[in-house]
């Protein structure tokens, strides 16, 4: 999450909107309430508590080597009329995307230009 902090502003200028989702209650295992609060991010931040939205883009990891009942990590680029046009889904938990390509995805949205 805070890789993307610094690019807020150039997410900002092409009318993006950064949301994290994490798969988990809010007092569960990692309690992301309680990080939230001793690291506040500035964007909005979905605990998908019943892993609904998780489970409708099929990110839903209900076991692996280092997942239970969790998203594997992912992100996606969606635009104004909802249409992913980006999505890298990571193979284990500390497999993210490339800031790079994610921002090349944002620059390529139509109201980006």
């Amino acid at each position: 999450m805070a890789q993307f902090e610094p690019m807020k502003a150039e997410l900002e200028q092409a009318r993006a909107q950064l949301v994290f989702i994490a798969a988990e209650k809010r007092d569960g295992m990692f309690k992301p309430a309680k990080f939230l609060d001793k690291h506040p991010v500035g964007f909005p931040f979905l605990l998908d508590e019943d892993r609904s939205v998780t489970k409708a883009y099929g990110l839903y990891h209900r076991l692996g080597k280092d997942a239970i009942n969790i998203a594997h990590p992912a992100t996606l680029v969606i635009d104004s009329g909802g249409t992913v046009r980006y999505i890298y889904r990571g193979d284990n938990q500390t497999d993210r995307a490339p800031i790079e390509k994610v921002l090349e995805a944002v620059r390529k949205l139509p109201s980006a230009a």
